[in-house]
């Protein structure tokens, strides 16, 4: 059965899974802009025994495609930091954006930077939790925006049987329509492990990543119950706070 949650502060995740009534949460382990290894989190014990469900999503600034040695390596290393305190709390997948090279950049050297990292992760005995590759809303040289370039990546890298993570504000952002789009992404991938359920402030194809609550976007929610359905796994909401209580009764009447 797919669980329906939301992305919590992380100070009490658990409590914050209480209040609206969720299956599971999603939370950052440490500052999302931030380069710093992650701490044991005050609740690690509870988290592992409880019966939510834990998705970890890695900070923003990881970009592993990045051809800039000063970004990638450190992305590495604080990729796999995360990957090991999230398996240490029972976390089911860490969740990472494609990451993008800069306008000059061939897009290869991006994808084959991913390879690499699962490459010197198998080496070395592999992650010690499922890493969950998140479709991104903007950026020409992305890794993960487009299809075609995602296409590009999992030819790469899907020897290593990384997850994936669709956001219908990402895709919608990106330029990708929602109509059956869990079918495309399947035929890439072969499959969806965790859907972003979440309307856009902006129009389609604007490349701006900004959320907003289901029923205060641009376009049609019942795209994202569509989504959600047609995935088939676990969702999270990604919106603004005080509108999680109307878009998780918004899905759950939908899918239910």
């Amino acid at each position: 059965m797919a669980l329906l949650g939301a992305h919590v502060d992380s100070a009490d995740p658990l409590a914050a899974a209480a209040a609206r009534d969720a299956e599971v949460v999603q939370f950052f382990l440490g500052d999302p802009q931030g380069w710093k290894k992650p701490a044991e989190h005050p609740h690690a014990e509870a988290l592992r025994d409880s019966d939510v469900a834990i998705y970890i999503h890695s900070p923003y600034v990881i970009n592993v495609a990045s051809t800039n040695n000063r970004i990638r390596i450190p992305s590495r290393k604080i990729l796999h930091q995360h990957a090991e305190a999230a398996a240490a709390i029972g976390a089911k997948g860490l969740v990472v954006h494609g990451g993008h090279v800069t306008a000059k950049d061939d897009p290869q050297t991006g994808i084959e930077n991913w390879r690499k990292l699962f490459e010197r992760a198998e080496e070395a005995g592999g992650f010690p939790l499922p890493i969950l590759i998140e479709n991104t809303a903007g950026g020409d040289n992305a890794m993960a925006r487009r299809f075609d370039r995602l296409a590009m990546l999992w030819d790469a890298v899907g020897q290593y049987e990384p997850g994936f993570v669709l956001d219908t504000c990402h895709a919608w952002a990106g330029g990708e329509e929602l109509a059956d789009i869990a079918d495309r992404v399947k035929a890439i991938t072969g499959r969806i492990d965790l859907v972003h359920a979440n309307n856009s402030r902006d129009g389609f194809g604007s490349g701006a990543d900004r959320h907003a609550n289901f029923d205060a976007g641009t376009f049609d929610s019942e795209l994202i119950a569509a989504v959600c359905r047609d995935a088939g796994c676990d969702v999270i909401i990604e919106t603004p706070s005080d509108g999680h209580a109307d878009d998780l009764a918004f899905l759950r009447k939908s899918l239910a």
